[in-house]
């Protein structure tokens, strides 16, 4: 061996040394110590990266809390609760509880400079400022007033079932079906126009694999965001690489510009563009072309998955259950639904609601923590525990929603009827057992950092699933088979593959 060889190694030990020895400092010394968790991930955030990058951190907390209880460390700087109680401080209305570095793996970067978006941004202020002239546009009053616009795709899906499965009796796997739906309806309500899925069977396209590339990125990197400092938000590598969603920015902006030269008068149903247009006019100090861009960009990508996961949920599940199944389509028979089904028709029937409700909880869209900082004067628990101020701590939508104190002992199972009054309850009993479920509901996320976008979600798919099981016969083409799922910040579904017969 040469003294160079000799050397190098011997500085690699004494690196490997100092660097074992300030790990083992660093957890002996943590005021988390006490906190449970993977050995692992007391020393290093290397544990969560792992943990996401293969693909079910939902199921992995699920059980870490059910091991180690209301409390558990996922990173040397990182807890992650379980306890319901807790949604109303963690994520508070007010802006003491800001959102982590975890977030602004989400930012873009335009021109060398690092651009947040409503998503990513951890000031309060700058996210209260750029939500202000659009958040009307979101009120379940303006949304309805876009539901012409669900329904075009609503007819559309229905019309290629037909044609491609229905017609010939093949197999359809519902789950591309109900993306490829989701997609084209977001740009229907957003520009008023399709994204060209239903109608070719595919994603021509292909937004669907660069969102998810993008969205699987973040869920990995946002464990560690300074690698992304290196990766993602690097100059260099900013120069060598595509830009993935540049089309579709570029798309956006061209149909804008067209948009903003059309005369007051239109025939056209209002989409969301025009909800935008209005909003830079009425705020031109805050909405310039390139805020436009965020918020119609921001519309149709947040808006798709998470929309086709709850859709999917409750096609699969309903499926799962034929008692479920069977009441279903007995109440949507004799509602008498008109065609395309109207959200107000839809608000009368308790058995479907509870069965989307219950789609939606036990399967949420998201299945990773979503995270605040501990701010000032630190976080006590109900058990005492004291969490201080710069801690990283959150809750998994997956892990909450399976609460058994709230939810019941039951809560992994699919049970519509949890949301129903029982027999023997009292009224004002239901109530406040359906409102303590409400309050633990994290599907949308809770306080002010909630989904903007849930009654689009909800008006779409609550409208698509109505309208599937009212008008066709839907079985799983094989009963044993299950489907796939992956969760990388999004839990995904595929392998939902259906039988189709026509029923009106």
């Amino acid at each position: 061996m040469t003294a160079v060889a000799e050397t190098f190694i011997s500085i690699a030990w004494g690196v490997l040394s100092i660097s074992t020895s300030l790990y083992l400092l660093s957890y002996f010394n943590s005021p988390l110590r006490d906190f449970p968790g993977p050995v692992l991930a007391n020393l290093t955030n290397l544990w969560r990266f792992l943990d996401v990058f293969h693909g079910r951190p939902d199921k992995t907390q699920l059980e870490l809390h059910r091991k180690y209880g209301s409390a558990v460390r996922i990173g040397p700087n990182v807890i992650s609760l379980s306890d319901p109680s807790l949604i109303s401080k963690v994520y508070t209305t007010k802006g003491a509880w800001k959102k982590s570095d975890f977030y602004t793996v989400n930012d873009a970067r335009v021109h060398g400079m690092r651009v947040p978006n409503v998503f990513s941004s951890t000031d309060e202020k700058w996210h209260s400022m750029a939500l202000r002239p659009i958040r009307q546009a979101y009120s379940m009053t303006q949304v309805l007033d876009m539901e012409s616009q669900i329904e075009a795709t609503i007819d559309l899906l229905c019309e290629k079932l037909d044609e491609r499965f229905v017609k010939p009796g093949v197999a359809c796997n519902m789950a591309d079906y109900l993306l490829y739906a989701a997609w084209d309806a977001m740009g229907q309500v957003t520009f008023s126009g399709t994204l060209g899925m239903l109608e070719k069977g595919y994603d021509p396209t292909k937004i669907i694999q660069t969102a998810k590339n993008s969205i699987d990125y973040f869920a990995c990197f946002s464990q560690i965001p300074k690698v992304d400092d290196v990766l993602g938000k690097n100059k260099i590598v900013e120069a060598i690489s595509p830009s993935g969603l540049g089309w579709a920015v570029k798309y956006i902006q061209d149909m804008y510009v067209e948009r903003s030269k059309e005369s007051q008068a239109t025939s056209r149903p209002v989409d969301f563009m025009d909800r935008v247009l209005h909003a830079q006019k009425k705020f031109p100090e805050i909405v310039d072309n390139a805020m436009a861009t965020i918020y119609l960009l921001s519309n149709v990508l947040a808006g798709s998955d998470t929309t086709a996961t709850a859709m999917c949920s409750a096609v699969y599940y309903i499926l799962k259950h034929p008692s479920v199944h069977s009441k279903l389509r007995e109440e949507l028979d004799s509602a008498n639904l008109s065609f395309p089904v109207k959200w107000k028709d839809l608000q009368h029937l308790a058995y479907f609601t509870a069965v989307m409700r219950e789609a939606k909880r036990i399967h949420p869209g998201v299945g990773m923590l979503m995270e605040r900082v501990v701010p000032a004067g630190g976080l006590c628990l109900p058990d005492g525990r004291f969490v201080p101020e710069g801690t990283i701590v959150g809750m998994n939508p997956w892990v909450i929603n399976r609460d058994a104190d709230t939810f019941g002992l039951d809560a992994d199972q699919f049970i519509p009827e949890r949301w129903l009054q029982s027999s023997g309850e009292a009224g004002e009993e239901h109530q406040a057992r359906v409102a303590r479920m409400q309050r633990a509901f994290l599907t949308f996320g809770a306080g002010s950092r909630s989904c903007i976008g849930r009654n689009f979600s909800e008006m779409e798919s609550d409208k698509i699933v109505a309208t599937l099981f009212a008008k066709y016969e839907m079985e799983l083409a094989d009963p044993k088979d299950t489907w796939n799922v992956t969760s990388l910040w999004f839990v995904r579904q595929d392998n939902i593959v259906v039988n189709l017969k026509g029923r009106i």
